[in-house]
C-alpha cells in the first residue's frame, strides 16, 4: 500500500476514531497526502470550490431553510393537529399522529433532522403526557424523521443524483414506494405496541373539529402539492422547488397565520446555513479526496477484487449493504455517500445494476444509518429533546430498525419496489 492511500484509508479511520469532525478528517488527509506526493496545494481549495459548484446541490440550503421555518412558526403544530383528528381514536392513535405528521413534513422539507426536530418537539411531550414511554415515543418520532430521506424532495437524493449524474426527479419517484413501505411497517409495529401497552385510546374526533383543523391547516397542507405538483408537473426544477418551498413557508409563517415574528426569523436562517455548511463541506473537501482516491487507483482495484472473488449479483448488493451498515455505525452517512460514491458507482455498473435502483438502495441505507445506534444523527436530535440517554432510545428503537432493515432487502432484491413509478 502506497503512502497516499495509508493516509486516505488508515489516517482518515484513525481522525473518525478521535472524534475530528468529517469535514476537517477529510481535508487533513488531503493536505497530508499533497504534502507526501508533492503535488500543487491548490489542489484542495480548487477542489473544495469545484464541489459545490452544481446547481443542484442549491437545494439543500432552500430546503433546510424551509424546514427551519416551519418549526420555528409553529406551521407543524399545524400539521399535528391534522392528523390528531383523523387517526387519534385508533389504537396507538398518538403514534400514527407522529407517522403522519412526519411523511407531510417531510414532503417539504426533505431533511431527516428538521423533520425529526419539528414533530419530535411536538410529539414527544404530547405522547408522554398521554402514557406513552418517553424512551418509546422519541425512537418512534426519530424512525418517522428518517423518512424523509425516502419521501420527495428528498436531500439524500440530489447528492446522490450529483454523485451519480442520475435525473433526480426519477431519484425521488424511486424513495416513494420504499418510504411508503417503511411508514407501513411503523404502523404495524405501533399497533403492536399499542395492544402491548393498552394505552387508552383518545376519543374520536367530531365533524366540527376535522373541519377546524383542516381550515386552520389547509395552507400547509397545500406546501407539499405545492412543491411536489411543480416538479413532476415541469413546472420548475427541483431547485427551484427547493426555493418555493423556502418563500411558501416564509409567506404562510408571517403573512398568513402570522406565528413567526421577524425575531425568529434569524435563528431559523442561522441553524439553516449551519446545517447546510457541515454537510456542503463534507461534499467540498471530499471531492479532493475523490480525486486522489483515482489517482490510487483504488475504485479499479476494489472492483477487480470483487469481480475476482464475487460472481453473483445478489451477493455483491448483500456485500455492499451490510459493509454501508457498518460505515454508518462509525462515519456520517453523506461522507460516505461522497467518498465512496464513485466506487459504489463502477461496482453496480460492473454487475449491470439498474443506477436509479442503486440510488434508492443507498438512499434506503441513508435512512437507517441516520436513525441505528450509536452515532445515527437522528437518534442524538431525539435524545436532545427529550432529555434521555442513549441506551434508553437505542433499545426502543431496536424494533424500527429491524422493521427498516427488512424493507432494504425488499428494495436491494426486488428492483419493482424502487423502479415502480419511475418506469
Amino acid at each position: 500500500m502506497s503512502a497516499v492511500a495509508t493516509i486516505l484509508s488508515l489516517g482518515f479511520a484513525a481522525l473518525v476514531l478521535l472524534g475530528v469532525p468529517f469535514a476537517f478528517a477529510l481535508a487533513l488527509c488531503v493536505v497530508g497526502a499533497i504534502a507526501v506526493t508533492g503535488m500543487d496545494p491548490m489542489l484542495l481549495p480548487q477542489t473544495l470550490v469545484a464541489g459545490t459548484q452544481s446547481f443542484s446541490l442549491l437545494a439543500i440550503p432552500f430546503f433546510m431553510l424551509a424546514g427551519e421555518i416551519m418549526s420555528a412558526g409553529g406551521l407543524s403544530r399545524r400539521l399535528v393537529q391534522v392528523a390528531d383528528v383523523f387517526v387519534r381514536h385508533l389504537p396507538g392513535g398518538m403514534g400514527l399522529v407522529a407517522i403522519l405528521a412526519a411523511l407531510i413534513f417531510a414532503a417539504v422539507s426533505g431533511s431527516a433532522p428538521a423533520t425529526t426536530a419539528a414533530i419530535g418537539a411536538v410529539m414527544i411531550p404530547a405522547m408522554a403526557e398521554r402514557g406513552y414511554s418517553k424512551a418509546y415515543a422519541t425512537a418512534l418520532c426519530v424512525s418517522a424523521g428518517v423518512l424523509a430521506p425516502l419521501i420527495p424532495p428528498s436531500i439524500a437524493f440530489v447528492i446522490w443524483g450529483v454523485i451519480a449524474e442520475q435525473s433526480i426527479a426519477k431519484l425521488f419517484l424511486s424513495g416513494l414506494l420504499p418510504g411508503l413501505l417503511m411508514s407501513v411497517g411503523m404502523v404495524a409495529l405501533v399497533l403492536l405496541q399499542a395492544r402491548k401497552s393498552g394505552v387508552a385510546r383518545s376519543p374520536r374526533a367530531s365533524l366540527r373539529e376535522i373541519g377546524t383543523a383542516l381550515r386552520e391547516g389547509v395552507w400547509v397542507l397545500l406546501a407539499p402539492t405545492i412543491v411536489l405538483g411543480g416538479i413532476y408537473l415541469g413546472i420548475f426544477t427541483p431547485t427551484e422547488a427547493a426555493v418555493v418551498a423556502c418563500l411558501y413557508a416564509l409567506f404562510v409563517a408571517l403573512c398568513i397565520e402570522r406565528s413567526l415574528k421577524l425575531s425568529q426569523l434569524g435563528g431559523a436562517i442561522t441553524r439553516a446555513i449551519s446545517t447546510t455548511a457541515m454537510v456542503l463541506a463534507i461534499v467540498g473537501f471530499s471531492q479532493g479526496f475523490g480525486v486522489l482516491v483515482a489517482q490510487e487507483q483504488l475504485a479499479p482495484a476494489l472492483t477487480g477484487w470483487l469481480a475476482a472473488h464475487i460472481h453473483t449479483r445478489w451477493l455483491m448488493l448483500a456485500v455492499l449493504n451490510i459493509g454501508f451498515f457498518l460505515l454508518a455505525a462509525v462515519m456520517d452517512e453523506v461522507a460516505i455517500m461522497v467518498i465512496l460514491g464513485p466506487m459504489l458507482i463502477a461496482i453496480a455498473r460492473q454487475y449491470g445494476v439498474d443506477p436509479i435502483h442503486f440510488g434508492s438502495m443507498i438512499v434506503t441505507n441513508v435512512a437507517i444509518g441516520m436513525a441505528a445506534p450509536p452515532i445515527g444523527y437522528c437518534l442524538f436530535v431525539g435524545m436532545a429533546i427529550a432529555k434521555l440517554k442513549l441506551w434508553q432510545v437505542a433499545r426502543a428503537i431496536v424494533p424500527f430498525v429491524f422493521m427498516m432493515v427488512v424493507v432494504l432487502l425488499l428494495v436491494t432484491y426486488v428492483p419493482a419496489f424502487s423502479l415502480a413509478f419511475v418506469r
